[in-house]
This record gives C-alpha cells, sequence and structure tokens, in this order.
C-alpha cells in the first residue's frame, strides 16, 4: 500500500459502514435511523427466537412433573417459576421498543373497564397462587391512553405478585372517577413488603430492580414513561394493613 494511501486511511474513519473525514460526525438522522434498525432487530429477536426457547423450555417443565421426586419437584418449580418470569420479561422488552420506536403517536380515547378488566384476568390466570381482589365495579369512562394502556395494568398487577413475600399473595384493585378534577384513578394494592418512602421514585427508574428483586426493572420504568406520555401521573403509597398501593392517574376523555 502506498503512503498516500495510509494518509487517506488515517484521515478517515467508518461507523456502521459508512465512511467519513475524521473529525467530521456521522450525520445524525443516519444514525437514529440505523439506531432504530438495531432496535427493530433486537425486538424481534427477543419477540421471537428467545421468547420461542423459553416457551419450549416451559413446555419440556411442565413434561417432567410426573418423572421427579419431591427434592427433583422443589428444583422444577424454581426452572418454571424464572422461565415464567422470563417470558414476561420479554413482553416488557417488547413493550418498551413499540414506545422507543413510535413516531409521535397521538394518545386516544381508551375504554378504562375494559382494558383494566381483561388485564386483571390475564395476570389472574398467569399467577394461579395469587388471590385478586376486585372492589366494586370499574368505571365505564374514557381515559387518554391507547394500544399500550394494557401494558402499564399488566406491569403494574404482576409487579404486585412478582415482588410479594406472603403466601398467598394478595391483590386488591379498584378504580374511581373524579369528575371535578377531570381524572380516572386506578389503585392496585398488595400485601407484600411495602416500599420504603426514600425509594419510591428509584423504583420506576430505567434499570431499577428495587428491594433486590429479581428481574431487570424495566418494567416499572416502561410504567411511568406511559403514564407521561398520557399526561397522567403514578405514584406509590403504603397500604392500610402491609404492603404497597400504586396510584395510576389518568386524564378523562373530553366528551
Amino acid at each position: 500500500m502506498s503512503d498516500h494511501a495510509d494518509a487517506e486511511g488515517a484521515d478517515a474513519d467508518a461507523v456502521d459502514g459508512a465512511t467519513f473525514d475524521a473529525g467530521e460526525e456521522p450525520d445524525p438522522e443516519e444514525r437514529l435511523k440505523r439506531q432504530r434498525d438495531d432496535l427493530r432487530l433486537l425486538n424481534q429477536v427477543m419477540r421471537h427466537d428467545i421468547r420461542n426457547d423459553l416457551q419450549l423450555v416451559s413446555a419440556y417443565a411442565e413434561l417432567l412433573d410426573d418423572h421427579v421426586d419431591e427434592e427433583g419437584r422443589e428444583y422444577l418449580e424454581v426452572i418454571k417459576r424464572n422461565t415464567q418470569s422470563a417470558v414476561s420479561l420479554t413482553t416488557t422488552v417488547r413493550d418498551l421498543a413499540e414506545v422507543m420506536l413510535r413516531d409521535d403517536a397521538e394518545p386516544s380515547r381508551v375504554a378504562l373497564d375494559r382494558v383494566l378488566s381483561q388485564q386483571v384476568e390475564e395476570v389472574r390466570s398467569a399467577y394461579s397462587e395469587a388471590v385478586f381482589t376486585v372492589e366494586g365495579s370499574f368505571p365505564e369512562a374514557a381515559v387518554v391512553g391507547d394500544e399500550m394502556l394494557s401494558s402499564v395494568f399488566r406491569n403494574v398487577l404482576r409487579n404486585a405478585v412478582q415482588h410479594n413475600d406472603e403466601t398467598p399473595p394478595k391483590v386488591t384493585v379498584s378504580a374511581s372517577v373524579e369528575a371535578v378534577d377531570g381524572v380516572a384513578e386506578v389503585r392496585i394494592a398488595d400485601n407484600g413488603p411495602g416500599i420504603p418512602e426514600g425509594q419510591r421514585d428509584e423504583v420506576f427508574g430505567k434499570g431499577e430492580k428495587g428491594l433486590d428483586s429479581p428481574g431487570a426493572g424495566i418494567g416499572l420504568y416502561l410504567v411511568r414513561s406511559l403514564v407521561e406520555i398520557y399526561g397522567g401521573d403514578v405514584w406509590i403509597e403504603d397500604n392500610e394493613s402491609k404492603g404497597a398501593v400504586f396510584v395510576v392517574r389518568l386524564p378523562l376523555c373530553e366528551e
């Protein structure tokens, strides 16, 4: 190679296959496009390859039920529980990727009672060891949201079970409308260890595990991100007897 070619190599660099002169920043729009493409690919791998492998592990674990002794059954339950947790995590990662990839989608009208009822039933089916109670009936109100609102309630409900140290875990769900303030309020209470006041903001942080609980901690980060997009708020209170109450407040849609 000639000295001239070496000089050219020293004055040029490449990012993602794109060549540019040394000291020259790659085009921001091009970089953003490549990052979004990478995120789409990662999302696809998470949703299909990893999720399919986990579901296969779960299916084979079920088949082992009649082939293990008492000691083996204890270990098998650990495999089942952690596999279920990992499958749930792939769902959360998918939802978070959807939020990051959206092109400034505008929230619209969502029927609160329909979405909340559906998520309570789905999480109740997934966690047969937990006791779910619905106080009263959910109001037939339209709130600001979109198709991702279900992810808000799903993650809070799962959190109430997964981070619960009681047997059985108990979760109580209620909802009300404050017409004067123009908001709907959903309260999801548990009988777990509770969350100290100084840690309540931290558990919504990106990557926070909160109380050293298992998982990547992105579920509650997603919850806060979505609720803020809808113009609402989410916070944590003490439960009257024991545990925590997650409060989700969403704006009502104008008639």
